[in-house]
């Protein structure tokens, strides 16, 4: 005779996790929104400088000769160092894109790890942070 296994239904507890107000949510968008037009100036701002100019007209030399090597590589490293501020502004733009998109789906504020709500201050200084501060400090300890 086979023996039947007894289950148990055990309900899970809801936890209920805190959210910012609305008023709140809307003025970290306000918050996001103007750092993030500010991170696009500068975007564009470098872009228009390094990018749409020759190195002629960048070094701003107007003689007809030819350049030293020197100067040529100066110019190269100004040029590689402007496009590297410029890739970390756009990294910075999707971290902010993300922030945004938590806000419209309710989640914003909420840490990753353990779901508890990151502090204000904390937002305010870093608006896209993903982690509270124990957490962020665990994972840098790693």
């Amino acid at each position: 005779m086979k023996k039947k296994a007894k289950t148990k239904i055990v309900k899970a507890k809801k936890v209920k996790v805190k959210k910012f107000s609305k008023k709140e949510l809307i003025d970290f968008k306000k918050l996001i929104l103007k750092v993030k037009d500010s991170i696009v100036d500068d975007i564009k701002h470098i872009s228009d400088d390094t990018l749409k100019k020759s190195q002629k007209d960048a070094s701003g030399d107007i003689s007809g000769y030819t350049y030293h090597m020197a100067d040529v590589a100066t110019d190269t490293y100004d040029r590689e160092f402007s496009l590297g501020l410029a890739s970390n502004d756009r990294q910075f733009l999707y971290e902010l894109e993300d922030a945004l998109k938590k806000i419209d789906d309710g989640v914003f504020g909420i840490c990753e790890n353990c779901k508890a709500l990151i502090a204000k201050t904390r937002l305010k200084a870093v608006p896209y942070a993903r982690l509270c501060v124990k957490c962020q400090e665990k994972k840098e300890k790693k």
